[in-house]
């Protein structure tokens, strides 16, 4: 019986004689609304340390549609493993806009609404999203902040971290591995498994890749829509603008491809100053001319997405110019300079408050456009608003991007590049911070500078994505940074040649990279030929040169040349002292590195000669500086090396406690600090005193690396040992 209904303010009624399905999206900009730039109060942080962010409970996509339509056998098979025993991967394969990742959204909505699953969702399209979004997997499921720290570092292999809490879960989960284009970046460190407490879904363009066909797997192909379908998606969407049959006409234009036509649909029932029907639209449609086909994707079955997509989102733009807004053009190509992972909108926040002048840009993008153009771009579905790490982003799709991207005339090819390279500069952290706030930012940014790169190259974005390589390296993502400096170092070099300045930057950031993830072969060859060509084009005492002789001891050192690495570090310490200064933090970090060198040589005599470097920091650097530490901390090793237990037992002691209040007690020179007490404490006699701390460091290392890495089998031995010594000896005085 029907129901009579009303609605007042922005309420809704809906009435239907069957069933029906609404999803409605709702950007409301009333008096009083808030600006999208301002600050927004967010939730607790994550804890000291974590590096993952929040999301992983949330598809991270542009756009969803609110109808699922001609999915229903593929749904039918999906949902079947869904609620299944588990233990399979499912692998969603077509060309890109087809809907992978719509039939993925669904599913992950009734697993989680309708099956009691816990929903994941990881974006699988770079490594460093991917590794970000499996290890707040991991934290999900269970994993510690000390576990997540060492495996963002390296010391814990990150891929059995995540499988170990999957596998271990309390419920299960449907994990979706989104845009999974490149299936290198799974198969690279093993992250596609099974399990069986879940299923694995993933969403790629690759549809033949060796890696679908494992045990366990089934490959789902996903196509186009059918026209009536098709036509059926734009009538959903714009129920106003048309018929069944101008659907159609429109629909079969598009070419049928669910991406463009929840653009249309999207266009067409957002208008404001104008007001097309279907018909009008698809008249626009063969008046426009503007729309190639990238000949070098036609072979790939992508180029029919991109062109029509292409299409979609130029008739977006002009309906926007049309209403005052040139400047959603101007916006939108720059974005589409960055990658398709979430923006955060504080990297625009300059050129709202009129920071960066970018009148330059064609059209121009005043400060009090920006905001104005984002509301239509948002209008116009052609980005969308989404969460990261507690930020507020926005997002466009990969396919809607590389269509605007070509698209950009190439007289302001130039002028973008720069104009994206200056906010991701000043959206970067400082050089030298390495705090979890700077990790978090740098795991939003480095995908966008890689992709800033691929799209407009130059000496200028060359320049920023090695320094944020240099950057993720040094907030210890060794594996992140190992695999961003070998593409960043291929770019360059193609670019500039193997000798340019940039080209060896990058490639020292990969031998240091090298040494950190136990390369230490290749860490060798690497420096050898970035310090050779550094001699070679810079000079002896180039600063950079100097930095790669200290570069290239650090391998030498643990392939057993001790003598050549102490070779090389002293004669960078007298090009530091000539070039840098006595008081350069530069210096002082490569005369600390000595402390930790020369006792392995037995040099007691020298040993004592360099000491006077902690004395050095001290008195020119800040207080609290970790090269102080260092120092400190390689002095009471050496100390105790040379057997010289009673002079270590203080330094030992004050070096742990200034590791665990300024880093806390699970980094790992807290635990290097730890370990030294405990071995002076045993060299002391103080069994038990020794055997407490040796057991502290046991259970810590045993959390933070595992049970079987070769230090906590090593310390297992050590106890052993120490219990034996202290049942024959009792403890001195």
């Amino acid at each position: 019986m029907p129901i009579d209904g009303r609605a007042s303010g922005q309420g809704r009624v809906f009435q239907t004689s069957g069933d029906q399905h609404i999803e409605e999206h709702h950007h409301h900009y009333g008096a009083g609304t808030g600006s999208l730039l301002a600050p927004q109060p967010v939730g607790p942080r994550p804890p000291h340390g974590a590096t993952v962010p929040d999301s992983v409970r949330v598809p991270l996509v542009g756009r969803a549609p609110g109808i699922l339509r001609d999915r229903a056998d593929l749904m039918e098979r999906l949902r079947a493993a869904v609620t299944g025993p588990g233990g399979d991967v499912h692998v969603l394969h077509g060309l890109g806009g087809c809907g992978k990742t719509a039939v993925a959204h669904a599913l992950f909505t009734e697993a989680v609404r309708d099956h009691g699953r816990v929903g994941l969702w990881v974006n699988a399209s770079e490594r460093i999203s991917l590794r970000a979004g499996m290890l707040a997997v991991a934290g999900d499921r269970g994993a510690t902040t000390g576990e997540l720290a060492a495996a963002a570092s390296g010391q814990r292999a990150a891929a059995d971290l995540v499988w170990h809490y999957l596998d271990h879960s309390a419920q299960r989960w449907l994990l979706v591995l989104d845009n999974a284009d490149d299936p290198t970046v799974l198969e690279e460190g093993g992250w596609l498994r099974t399990s069986p407490l879940g299923t694995v879904l993933v969403t790629t363009r690759h549809a033949t890749s060796p890696l679908w066909r494992g045990i366990g797997s089934a490959r789902h192909p996903v196509g186009v829509l059918p026209e009536a379908d098709a036509a059926q998606v734009l009538c959903d969407l714009a129920p106003d603008a048309g018929t069944v049959e101008s659907a159609q006409k429109v629909a079969r234009r598009l070419g049928c491809l669910p991406l463009a036509l929840t653009l249309a649909g999207s266009h067409l029932s957002h208008q404001l100053l104008e007001s097309w029907s279907m018909d009008e639209y698809d008249r626009k449609l063969s008046e426009d001319s503007t729309a190639l086909v990238d000949q070098g994707a036609a072979g790939t079955g992508s180029g029919q997405s991109r062109h029509l997509v292409g299409r979609t989102w130029q008739l977006s733009l002009d309906a926007l110019a049309g209403q005052g807004l040139p400047e959603a053009t101007a916006l939108l190509r720059l974005l589409s300079c960055w990658a398709a992972d979430p923006v955060p909108l504080s990297l625009l926040m300059p050129v709202a408050r009129g920071e960066v002048d970018f009148g330059h840009l064609d059209p121009p993008l005043a400060a009090d456009r920006v905001e104005p153009a984002l509301r239509g771009l948002l209008d116009h579905s052609l980005i969308g608003m989404v969460e990261a790490d507690g930020r507020r982003c926005v997002q466009a799709h990969g396919v809607l991007l590389d269509s605007v991207a070509a698209g950009v005339p190439e007289v302001q090819r130039g002028v973008l590049a720069e104009a994206a390279g200056r906010l991701l500069e000043a959206a970067l952290p400082q050089e030298e911070d390495t705090s979890a706030e700077a990790r978090a930012e740098l795991s939003l940014m480095a995908s966008h500078v890689s992709s800033l790169l691929g799209r407009l190259p130059g000496e200028g974005t060359a320049r920023l994505a090695v320094r944020v390589v240099r950057q993720v390296f040094n907030v210890s993502e060794f594996a992140v940074a190992l695999g961003m400096a070998h593409p960043v170092a291929d770019t360059v070099e193609q670019l500039f040649g193997e000798e340019h300045p940039v080209a060896l930057d990058a490639r020292d950031v990969a031998g240091q990279a090298l040494f950190r993830m136990g390369h230490y072969v290749r860490s060798e060859a690497t420096h050898r030929k970035v310090l050779a060509s550094r001699e070679r084009v810079l000079g002896a005492d180039h600063p950079d040169t100097l930095r790669s002789y200290v570069a290239l001891q650090a391998p030498l050192d643990l392939l057993d040349r001790d003598e050549e690495a102490v070779g090389l570090l002293r004669h960078a310490i007298a090009g530091q002292r000539r070039v840098l200064g006595e008081d350069s933090a530069e210096t002082l970090a490569s005369r600390s590195l000595l402390l930790d060198k020369l006792p392995q040589l037995g040099r007691l005599e020298e040993f004592h000669a360099e000491v006077a470097v902690i004395a050095d920091c001290e008195r020119y650097l800040p207080p609290d500086h970790l090269t102080t530490l260092t120092a400190r901390l390689n002095y009471g090793a050496g100390l105790r090396q040379f057997g010289l237990y009673a002079e270590a037992e203080p330094v030992a002691r004050r070096v742990l406690a200034d590791w665990i209040r300024l880093q806390g007690p699970d980094h790992p020179l807290a635990l290097a600090s730890l370990s030294l007490t405990a071995l002076v404490a045993h060299g002391l006699g103080k069994y038990g005193e020794a055997i407490a701390a040796l057991q502290e460091l046991i259970e810590r290392r045993e959390r933070v690396l595992g049970t079987q890495h070769p230090f906590v089998v090593e310390n297992r031995e050590w106890l052993a040992e120490w219990r034996a010594e202290g049942e024959a000896r009792p403890d001195r005085p």
